[in-house]
């Protein structure tokens, strides 16, 4: 039986100072990582961690930090936000790592940055775009930091996209048990009905398997195209059925669509979304890091990738800028991250412990993202 997160958190702050266990050497600097390896989001957590292994080995083989090398000890949450609780507290406690990075889902970086916050260990989360994940309530959140943009600008440009491409009237489809969607919904709604009208709206929750229903209402309502704020999983399963009922606009969607499993879906060629960056992009950093990728793992690498990769590496930079294996000045560290070179953009962390970078536009073809618009930071 799976923990509430309440109970979870209850157990996680039960957990005794002398149960510390690996904790690190004078010879290493040690560095928590969890996220979705297994479970429903799976290829998230999985390219996340691919990236950060490549960076870790070039940072590793060119000396390490602080002159250490950096250990990574990694915790599969299975996509499970009472388990990014459990598993956060022993990387913070039982651990004792001296940051964390992750999550990658905004709803489970929301449910471990409470531990990391709590505890007063730094925590850089590679892609969770929900504002609530830095900011909650008008508050800063102390430890919390992002290297990805947030859905209140991703939100905006999507519906800027909207707009842009000539479509009048456009549906929503909604999970509403996810942070993330709930959140990128709510600003792409207040952008695009500046120029054009939300024909309808349509709710599901995480366990839906059948949407013929909303889709079946959704035809009813003749929109130009489908805005769906979800995730992949969601998406391979909306797609095909949306076909199946000769509902044959585009749809589009946020960053949460990039995974090798939308890319082989039939029904998704031809559709977009909004993502951190493209393989095609020409900078130095991008064609560097994908030709290390490919060498590597003998693939192309996703946004997920290449984000898991800048973590790892502006964790890696703000150790070496604090100067010493101390939580609090690593949490300094990354507070004054600026102009970073990484591979999803250049970096610079503002004062809501965000980054601001550039955004794409991908459109999928021949099961290939490729890239249609870039967006400058706002």
């Amino acid at each position: 039986m799976r923990w509430t997160l309440v109970a979870a958190l209850a157990a996680a702050m039960a957990v005794a100072p002398g149960c510390k266990q690996q904790k690190q050497n004078a010879n290493e600097i040690l560095i928590g990582e969890y996220g979705s390896l297994t479970g429903a989001t799976a290829t998230f957590g999985q390219s996340s961690h691919e990236g950060l292994e490549l960076a870790l080995e070039q940072i590793n083989k060119s000396g390490g930090v602080l002159g250490k090398q950096i250990r990574v000890i990694t915790e599969d949450d299975r996509s499970d936000a009472n388990e990014a609780v459990t598993a956060v507290q022993k990387l913070v406690n039982s651990d004792d790592v001296l940051a964390v990075i992750g999550e990658v889902a905004s709803k489970r970086s929301l449910a471990g940055g409470g531990v990391c916050e709590q505890y007063h260990c730094p925590m850089l989360s590679p892609s969770s775009t929900n504002p609530d994940v830095t900011v909650e309530g008008g508050k800063v959140k102390t430890y919390i930091f992002r290297i990805c943009f947030t859905d209140t600008f991703q939100g905006r440009v999507d519906g800027k996209f909207g707009a842009g491409q000539g479509w009048k009237k456009i549906a929503m489809m909604t999970n509403v048990d996810e942070d993330y969607s709930k959140g990128l919904a709510k600003s792409f709604r207040a952008e695009y009905t500046k120029a054009g009208t939300i024909v309808d709206e349509e709710s599901y929750g995480g366990d839906t398997q059948d949407f013929k229903a909303q889709l079946s209402r959704i035809k009813q309502a003749n929109p130009d195209a489908v805005y769906i704020s979800g995730y992949y999983n969601e998406v391979g399963l909306i797609l095909p059925q949306a076909r199946e009922i000769g509902l044959g606009v585009p749809f589009f969607g946020g960053d949460g669509w990039d995974s090798p499993l939308t890319l082989a879906l039939p029904a998704a060629q031809g559709n977009f979304y909004s993502d951190h960056y493209s393989s095609e992009e020409r900078r130095p950093e991008v064609q560097e890091f994908v030709k290390a990728f490919q060498d590597k793992y003998h693939k192309t690498p996703d946004a997920m990738a290449v984000l898991g990769y800048d973590a790892m590496r502006v964790m890696a930079d703000a150790v070496k800028r604090a100067g010493k294996a101390d939580r609090q000045a690593i949490t300094d560290a990354l507070a004054q991250t600026k102009d970073f070179p990484g591979a999803s953009g250049t970096i610079t962390i503002d004062t809501e412990h965000n980054a601001r970078k550039p955004i794409v536009f991908l459109q999928v073809k021949d099961h290939k993202d490729t890239l249609y618009k870039i967006y400058p930071p706002e």
